[in-house]
């Protein structure tokens, strides 16, 4: 058996070229994407044989990719989406650099209400941005977001101790030690200037961050409504692995993929596919799309199009969940547009490469069942909560560890197992275990 290739090789995909959307082959309530061809270290092979199931239709993904695209290469938009519902301004798409990586995302997805711990949090996050110039000329710019963060933390330490759950006060306490120490750590690394020490520190404090920030949540903030409270829920983070078989590939023979499942914002959906994973409903699966802009898998063998609950012998679908910023409970069954919430911002926005999202059929909110997808795209012209994508498709979590190598996946590769690594505490109402 060939050695199992290491995930953690190569760089990040750049799109390169769209190229015209094809029919779905099963059904007609599935419509396909524009695609485009991605290459990294490894040639990705795109296949354009069947695939089961779509995500969102051309018309709802195309008005952000030609709003991009005729920024970029002045191509004129397409008359036929003149008509569509009014898009967030152009102000709104270009102004400041989206929060691309999942894990950011995630720690400002948590619902608490601490500025004092935002405050040491947002610059230790700007790091990133820091190091984008090039040289030890970055390490100026990062010295000055470490000295603001330390400042943060020694203003606001007691703050932030008194927003901890009473029962995680003393970790909390540890773990902000633990954070003042490493601060030290990489103000040391920055005044020794090296440069490729910085980004490892720098993941090492955002987990403290991320941790203490946790620890703030105390119980599940909210009701779920009352006719979705007897569906799996989960209240809470979980996290699984996702191990893929990728065929025909020389360089990886198969990859390991950490998820994050967000609970807080996304209750019902996020307890849907943990319930499906306890029952190992994906493992053994194939890849069923994979364009260049999406990955998808979740079709079952057989007419139905989504888990059937052997008990009742019908689909189980749940409805269409959205979190909004600035409010305490995710809405149901609507889309915000058709709420008249065109600027709204999501909690859980499409913009990091490897969001996951609950696939449906294009006219039904509430149709998603057991057919999920991962996107690929990112835009440096769409940051997030302002693409066609966000408040439309009930995003669930992230891929956080070798999402990349997602793009290495194609129609065929097999799930070989999706296991629940944290978290299985947070599922109420698991009807894999009324199944037996």
């Amino acid at each position: 058996m060939a050695a199992i290739i290491s995930c953690n090789s190569y760089s990040p995909l750049a799109a390169s070229k769209w190229i015209n959307p094809t029919l779905p082959t099963k059904a007609s309530t599935f419509l396909t994407t524009p695609k485009y061809n991605s290459h990294k270290h490894v040639q990705c092979q795109l296949q354009n044989g069947q695939q089961k199931g779509r995500p969102f239709s051309l018309k709802e993904c195309a008005i952000s990719i030609i709003l991009a695209a005729e920024l970029i290469t002045g191509i004129p938009s397409l008359d036929a989406y003149a008509a569509n519902p009014p898009l967030p301004d152009l102000s709104v798409l270009i102004s400041g650099p989206p929060i691309k990586d999942p894990g950011a995302l995630l720690r400002y997805a948590l619902p608490i209400n601490n500025k004092a711990v935002r405050e040491v949090q947002k610059p230790l996050e700007d790091i990133s941005e820091s190091l984008k110039i090039a040289g030890v000329k970055a390490l100026d710019s990062v010295e000055r977001n470490v000295r603001q963060a330390s400042r943060a933390l020694k203003q606001g330490k007691t703050l932030i101790i008194s927003g901890l759950a009473e029962a995680k006060k003393d970790r909390g306490a540890e773990l902000l030690d633990k954070l003042e120490v490493g601060m030290e750590e990489l103000q040391r690394i920055v005044e020794d200037r090296n440069r490729d020490a910085v980004a490892p520190k720098q993941k090492e404090l955002l987990q403290y961050i991320g941790d203490v920030e946790e620890d703030m949540v105390d119980g599940f903030p909210y009701e779920v409504p009352e006719e979705y409270r007897n569906m799996p829920l989960l209240k809470g983070r979980a996290a699984v692995d996702m191990k893929v078989k990728v065929k025909d590939n020389p360089n990886l023979e198969e990859c390991v993929f950490r998820i994050v499942l967000d609970g807080y914002n996304a209750p019902v959906t996020a307890g849907n596919f943990v319930d499906l994973v306890q029952r190992h409903f994906y493992d053994g699966m194939e890849i069923q799309r994979a364009d260049g802009f999406v990955v998808q898998t979740g079709d079952p063998d057989g007419p139905a199009e989504g888990f059937v609950d052997p008990s009742t012998e019908k689909t189980r679908t749940i409805p269409l969940e959205i979190m909004v910023d600035g409010e305490k409970a995710p809405v149901y069954e609507a889309t915000l547009e058709e709420l008249g919430l065109y600027k709204a911002q999501t909690k859980l926005p499409f913009n990091a490469f490897g969001t996951m999202a609950m696939a449906r059929e294009e006219f039904e909110n509430n149709s998603a069942s057991s057919q999920i997808f991962w996107l690929l795209k990112e835009s440096e012209l769409t940051p997030s909560n302002a693409n066609i994508l966000d408040g439309r498709y009930a995003v669930f979590g992230y891929v956080t560890e070798n999402e990349d190598f997602l793009a290495d996946v194609k129609v065929g590769d097999v799930i070989e197992s999706i296991k629940l690594v944290s978290g299985l505490d947070n599922l109420v109402n698991p009807s894999y275990k009324i199944a037996g």
